[in-house]
């Protein structure tokens, strides 16, 4: 049987059109992602997992952002609301955050599982500081890395009870931005010792989790020529000193901080090292582009897939009701 093809995809709307499926099918694609364009009912959803795996004939991943608050593609009045992890975590006890992250996540896991989707984009690795950029601060864990590494372990392990694998983010770590990825590419002036000590910290920390997901940001004190994600040194450093093995997907190719064509794109990725490229945008000729640079999966990085694979936490015999709750 073919290994699958070193991608992840996303598509246009709530179901695959004739032509999306027709790509997906010569594609092959690792998986899929789904956006808020993508979702509308628990019975549409379920419907649209089960069409994607159709359409590669396998239990494809399907992943989603699903951190609760801003990051957020299942939406009320139909499924659950939260706020922002960071301001649910000033709210509550000190003594109580990790037992509110565990029931906060494993809710939100159930709420995924019980429509199809088996991975989420969480927990959020990347320690805050005091100058971080607005589009993450509300997103982040803590601002100290014991505090950080805690807390993603806590979420890991609640997703997993609640069937849904973790790809942690943004590793080496996305705290110090000042700016947004998504829109221009952050420099990250800090030296090695001090990145050693806070930001690879919480990563290392959570080394064992199967999925990551690179951030796009330059580290001139690792490698002053090529972002992380681009960057061959950079992903060395993710294998030997942070010492996670494990799927290492690159953040969305579409996205502002990075130049290129999307194809050019994805060839750098792969060739740096990272296991998978990542295109959410559903562009449909980007996608082409994406696939045609990007070969099935084969050596170390089908062996990281495969693993991957097998530790997706199997469905629980309980699901959520599908009824509004309130946020906690």
């Amino acid at each position: 049987m073919n290994a699958a093809r070193a991608a992840i995809f996303g598509l246009s709307g709530p179901t695959p059109t004739p032509m999306e499926r027709d790509f997906f099918r010569a594609a092959d694609p690792w998986g899929f992602i789904l956006f808020g364009r993508n979702v509308e009912t628990p019975g549409q959803l379920s419907a649209l997992c089960a069409s994607l795996r159709d359409a590669v004939g396998r239990d494809a991943p399907i992943l989603i952002d699903q951190e609760g608050g801003r990051v957020a593609r299942l939406r009320g009045p139909v499924w659950r609301e939260w706020p922002d992890v960071a301001d649910h975590i000033a709210a509550t006890p000190p003594g109580a955050r990790d037992a509110m992250l565990r029931d906060r996540y494993r809710a939100i896991a159930l709420e995924l599982s019980a429509c199809g989707v088996d991975v989420n984009c969480a927990p959020v690795l990347d320690v805050a500081a005091p100058d971080c950029h607005p589009f993450l601060t509300p997103r982040a864990l803590g601002s100290d890395a014991e505090t950080v590494a805690r807390h993603g372990r806590a979420i890991r392990e609640a997703m997993a009870g609640g069937g849904v694998s973790a790809v942690v983010k943004h590793i080496p770590g996305h705290g110090r931005a000042r700016v947004d990825s998504h829109r221009e590419l952050p420099v990250i002036e800090a030296d090695i010792e001090t990145l050693r000590a806070v930001d690879f910290a919480p990563f290392r920390a959570n080394a064992d989790a199967a999925m990551a997901m690179t951030g796009h940001l330059m580290l001139p004190a690792i490698d002053p020529d090529a972002c992380a994600t681009f960057s061959p040194a950079v992903i060395e450093v993710i294998r030997t000193e942070i010492g996670f093995d494990g799927l290492l997907m690159t953040d969305d190719l579409a996205m502002g901080a990075l130049s290129g064509t999307a194809a050019e794109r994805a060839a750098r990725a792969l060739k740096a090292g990272c296991d998978l490229v990542l295109h959410c945008t559903g562009d449909r000729a980007e996608m082409e582009a994406v696939a045609e640079a990007a070969p099935r999966l084969a050596g170390r990085a089908r062996d990281r897939a495969d693993a991957a694979l097998a530790a997706r936490p199997g469905r629980p015999e309980t699901a959520p009701s599908m009824e509004r709750a309130d946020a906690r």
